[in-house]
């Protein structure tokens, strides 16, 4: 019986099957296109490789799910490396296996970011490595199943590789790899759904793998609501990219949007109110996210020196910069005090985390009073700054690394103060790497300070008073391996007053490296206050501001034990002058973060208790571990966790787990305000 849709109209479901490599012909002929309400693609290339496993011992793949309709339909890029031709008949529109086909796809074309090898002697599957370019034993899968293929001349080669199994096995592994493009794929085609109907059934299938983002959602929901809305989104940050703010991404934009429909509700941020919101309502918002964005990034760039989104530790902090401006007229003019009043707000929320714990609700609060008549005031009520207003002191620089948000602190400090690079003479600006971040050194380089045995701590070489920022020449053609009093010489007095290098000539020397972390460590802090107070609104004075970090008493520390063949993560916390401490096996936390990767949670085992590890909406990971949340990026829990067995304690120093239970509501820390025990 034919199935029936919501409004009672006769639908047809056709079922059949297709074999891989059909299917990879239909996607580089056109004939299979991806609509707009697709995400990106995401798999790693362990995913990639545990597909090709499952084809070739025969494991289900699951299903694919087309939509056909008559009508052309809003399109996006399929992530295959090439452009796919232009079909001579209506296409099928993926809704459902974009991840396996893609992924397929990039296999049997030889995509440089799919290179999955086999072992022929033990059946493993991964992404191609140098060690495994260097062994005979393994044999790239594209040269097994492409259409050049010689699997003759294959198996004579695996003949001389030393094999421990026979020679007839090699010959059906290899047969049964081949047959790999053969497999068959079951598909169901929707025919004559509305695009509506299809963005719903889009989310319902995906819910159920991958979790989706409610980003996602929302993308979704919008583009059937207004189709081609998401190549506006795309455009959007693309233009942002091109001037240095690539973080400006679609989930920012989507998070923007969302804002700035409304003043209501406990949780602005929540996509509820932009998946039912009109098409008017979505483009008058859309409206003011695009004129808020015209004139804060312009804004941040000119007069904080902000040259990238790579310096700015949370995103967040942006908002309700954008949400002000984009509700002003085009052409208003806004005073001086309260543009300086903004950006030292922004500072000073940066310099706070003040979006590192629960940024929907921090976000519902500062941004609600953005119409009120003095909203530099009221964000500053609302990030608890009093009227002394806030500023660094050299305590709040002790034990951090380029992780910390004063990174970006420590940058614009140099970049105000006209520090230049010492290579070529030009502005810090100018030394941006590939990854988009300014480059930087350090001023006593690592091999020189590990030549002084075991006095200093991998924390403290990488300490981020020992970091400057200089281009990659600097880094090798002046610092090199050289102690600052063999290449300081050549740098001018003004400059090194730029960029905080101490006078101190003992402090040049590497015996005499706490000598200058301290020394740096004050100038920097002073830079960095002097900064803060170019902005500081006239209501607020300079008299005894201090740091909130230094007055708050919390304290998160990670440190890596050793010994007999064990070891263990502990973690120590101290909030409310209260005191915790948990052990983690290193081994289970590196599982979870692996899982985290492939958009898994999972629970980690501390003690008795399971600790559970979320991928949260905006890519980060927030660790529920023991009375408090740790929230960091991928890239963050794996270098701190590194970095905490560089310097591992003895075990038999391994201080005890509590057992208490802690008695207040759970603290909530970012992972860049972590530090490392030292020896």
């Amino acid at each position: 019986m034919p199935a029936r849709n919501v409004w009672g109209n006769k639908v047809a479901v056709e079922r059949t099957n297709r074999d891989v490599r059909t299917l990879v012909t239909q996607i580089a002929g056109g004939e299979i296109m991806l609509p707009e309400i697709q995400r990106g693609y995401v798999w790693k290339a362990s995913q990639v490789a545990r597909l090709i496993e499952s084809l070739y011992r025969g494991y289900p793949a699951g299903s694919l799910l087309f939509w056909k309709t008559g009508q052309a339909a809003e399109t996006r890029g399929a992530a295959i490396g090439m452009r796919q031709s232009q079909a001579s008949v209506m296409p099928l529109y993926l809704l459902d296996g974009q991840q396996r086909l893609t992924s397929l796809f990039r296999v049997l074309t030889d995509h440089p970011e799919a290179q999955v090898v086999f072992n022929i002697e033990t059946e493993a599957f991964q992404n191609q490595s140098a060690a495994t370019r260097r062994n005979s034993k393994w044999v790239k899968v594209y040269d097994v199943v492409g259409p050049d293929s010689d699997v003759f001349a294959i198996h004579g080669h695996l003949k001389g590789a030393g094999l421990a199994i026979p020679e007839s096995e090699i010959g059906r592994r290899l047969s049964a790899l081949q047959k790999i493009s053969q497999r068959d794929f079951h598909m169901e085609v929707l025919h004559d759904f509305g695009y509506e109907e299809v963005a719903d059934i889009f989310v319902r299938v995906n819910s159920g793998g991958r979790a989706l983002k409610t980003t996602d959602l929302a993308l979704a929901t919008l583009s059937a609501h207004s189709p081609g809305f998401l190549g506006q989104l795309e455009a959007e940050s693309a233009h942002w990219a091109q001037r240095g703010y690539g973080a400006l991404d679609v989930n920012f934009l989507i998070k923007a949007l969302t804002l700035s429909l409304s003043t209501t509700g406990k949780r602005l941020a929540s996509v509820a109110k932009l998946t039912a919101a009109s098409k008017e309502t979505v483009e008058a918002g859309w409206a003011t996210v695009q004129r808020g964005l015209a004139r804060v990034v312009p804004l941040l760039q000119e007069r904080l020196l902000i040259p990238t989104t790579a310096l700015v530790p949370s995103l967040a902090a942006l908002y309700p910069l954008i949400i002000y401006y984009g509700r002003q007229p085009e052409c208003a003019k806004i005073p001086e005090r309260v543009e300086g009043g903004l950006l030292y707000w922004f500072l000073a929320a940066t310099a706070r985390n003040r979006y590192g714990g629960a940024s929907d609700t921090a976000l519902t609060q500062d941004i609600r009073v953005l119409d009120t008549e003095m909203p530099v005031a009221a964000l500053l009520s609302n990030l608890g700054v009093g009227k002394g207003g806030i500023s660094v002191a050299a305590s709040d620089l002790a034990g951090r690394n380029h992780q910390s948000p004063y990174l970006m602190f420590c940058y614009l400090a140099a970049a105000h103060a006209d520090a230049t690079d010492w290579w070529d003479g030009g502005p810090i600006s100018g030394s941006l790497g590939e990854s988009g971040k300014p480059h930087y050194s350090l001023v006593h380089p690592a091999s020189r300070l590990r030549n002084c045995g075991s006095k200093y701590t991998s924390t403290e070489i990488n300490e981020l008073a020992n970091i400057v920022f200089v281009s990659e020449q600097t880094a090798k053609n002046i610092i090199g391996n050289r102690t600052p009093s063999a290449y300081m010489q050549d740098v001018s007095s003004s400059d090194r007053t730029a960029h905080a290098i101490p006078s101190d000539p003992a402090a040049l020397e590497a015996d005499g490296y706490r000598i200058f972390l301290a020394a740096r460590r004050a100038l920097l802090a002073g830079l960095i206050t002097g900064l803060l107070n170019q902005f500081r609104p006239d209501f607020l004075t300079a008299e005894d501001a201090t740091m909130e970090a230094a007055r708050t008493g919390k304290a998160l520390t990670l440190a890596g034990y050793t010994g007999a063949g064990r070891s263990v993560l502990v973690v120590e916390a101290e909030a409310s002058s209260q005191r915790w401490t948990g052990w983690i096996d290193p081994v289970d936390f590196e599982a979870a973060l692996d899982a985290a990767a492939t958009g898994l949670a999972s629970d980690v085992p501390v003690g008795d208790e399971a600790a559970p590890l979320r991928v949260d909406d905006e890519g980060g990971l927030t660790f529920g571990l023991g009375p408090f949340t740790i929230r960091g990026s991928m890239d963050q829990w794996r270098t701190t966790v590194k970095d905490a067995f560089e310097d591992a304690q003895p075990l038999a120093e391994c201080p005890e787990p509590s057992d208490a239970a802690w008695p207040t509501e759970p603290e909530e820390f970012l992972l860049s305000d972590v530090t490392q025990k030292s020896i």
